[in-house]
């Protein structure tokens, strides 16, 4: 006899968040999940060469570090600070 298995969505991760002028220049202004934002964001990082091992380098680039201040960042912080810059 087969089992399904079952699948718990997140609710949070479903919700659409506006992100505020200093994130938009990066991910654009309409509203997103958060779980597309943080993709975006580093499609954004990589594409910019904007990371080293685990550190994001927002220091070389102005927006960037609009979004997580003037200094570097490590990448497990990242979603901390995409919080501060979303209202639903």
């Amino acid at each position: 006899m087969a089992t399904s298995k079952t699948v718990k969505k997140n609710p949070l991760a479903a919700s659409l968040v506006t992100p505020d002028a200093a994130l938009a220049a990066i991910v654009g202004s309409k509203p997103l999940a958060r779980t597309e934002i943080t993709k975006k964001l580093w499609d954004y990082i990589k594409a910019n060469k904007l990371q080293d091992k685990r550190l994001i380098l927002a220091s070389k680039d102005a927006k960037l570090s609009a979004v997580l201040g003037k200094k570097d960042l490590d990448m497990m912080k990242l979603a901390g600070e995409i919080s501060k810059h979303v209202t639903k």
